[in-house]
């Protein structure tokens, strides 16, 4: 087993690690956006429903803790590779390298806004729905729900968290942009054929993915 420590503990490995979560979140991103679009509609029985699902069928449960362990991987393995990063290159260039784009400059930065937004956000939703007592105050289908609904709403509807949560949703599309298309060059599949294609849909899933997320609050802001 001490190969696989070595290699794991490795640059390699390590870069290995982070593309292999990043990827596993981008898809968790997805199913998360597209339940959440639920907050759309006018019925909170909908939202309280499938938030009571998502926190008590079992096999979402254990997706729940892999995704939170694949959240704890990325994030540490980015500080880890940015520090040794910065440990090899101490002086900074003094001209960016050409062939490199300001997010992927700037990946640990935009990391940690992501980061320390998915603390607030947490705190303020997951936290409070699991820890908070949350008032069972609709009924549907003659079942009382923990009324998440409510508490979301009046999130979005204070201006200082919507803009928060858009300037981090900013900050997301960055990471997205580059490290999409950074995973499967990690993972070898950087091909003159299909790099285009990668590019291209890295490029449409950081912008989709963080309009779907805006569209949330945005909607609930201005037109409830």
């Amino acid at each position: 087993m001490s190969w696989v420590t070595n290699f794991f503990s490795s640059s390699i490995g390590r870069k290995l690690i982070m593309s292999i979560t990043g990827l596993f979140l981008c898809l968790f991103l997805v199913i998360h956006m597209a339940g959440n679009m639920q907050l759309l509609l006018a019925d909170s029985c909908v939202f309280n429903t499938y938030a009571y699902d998502m926190t008590h069928n079992p096999l979402i449960m254990v997706v729940s803790w892999v995704t939170y362990i694949g959240i704890l991987l990325h994030a540490i393995d980015g500080i880890y590779i940015t520090l040794l990063n910065r440990k090899a290159r101490p002086v900074k260039y003094a001209v960016a390298p050409t062939q490199s784009t300001w997010a992927s400059r700037n990946m640990a930065l935009l990391g940690m806004i992501v980061l320390v937004f998915l603390i607030i956000h947490l705190k303020q939703f997951w936290y409070v729905y699991k820890f908070g007592g949350l008032p069972e105050a609709v009924t549907c289908d003659g079942t009382k729900y923990k009324d998440l609904y409510t508490i979301v709403e009046q999130a979005f509807k204070n201006p200082l968290y919507v803009g928060v949560y858009l300037a981090a949703l900013v900050g997301l599309a960055f990471h997205l942009n580059h490290g999409f298309q950074s995973a499967f060059q990690t993972l070898g599949l950087n091909h003159q054929k299909y790099t285009p294609t990668i590019k291209t849909l890295g490029t449409a899933f950081s912008i989709l993915v963080p309009l779907g997320f805006a569209i949330q609050p945005l909607y609930i802001y201005f037109m409830r």
